[in-house]
């Protein structure tokens, strides 16, 4: 699959060059969210966020939009929240998945 594929060059990448950069992990939690694999993208974000990897809009986006797919709402709002504490701005893709997410879980409300 594309994500397994995704996985194994960041692998390769941290191996080459010491770490992957934003851009490189960016895709890779894009690659898992389309491949259904979610528990990946988001532990793939959670490194990003604890370790000395710059989140950016599109990384936001795209953990969000993982969130969205697995109708984890609470961590989609949890990690809209996050953006906004660190001075990212939100776009339209990442208001829309926060709200698909709740929509989804059938939490409209919090949308």
């Amino acid at each position: 699959d594309l994500w397994e594929r995704a996985l194994q060059l960041i692998g390769v990448m941290a191996k080459s060059v010491g770490e992957a950069d934003t851009c490189a992990l960016n895709a890779a939690i894009s690659a898992c969210t389309m491949g259904s694999a979610w528990k990946d993208a988001l532990l793939i974000f959670s490194t990003m966020v604890e370790g000395s990897v710059e989140c950016n809009r599109i990384t936001f986006g795209a953990a969000i939009t993982a969130c969205e797919k697995a109708c984890e709402w609470e961590k989609a709002l949890q990690f809209f929240c996050v953006m906004a504490q660190s001075r990212v701005e939100a776009d339209t893709v990442t208001c829309s998945a926060a709200i698909s997410a709740c929509e989804k879980a059938g939490e409209w409300e919090n949308a």
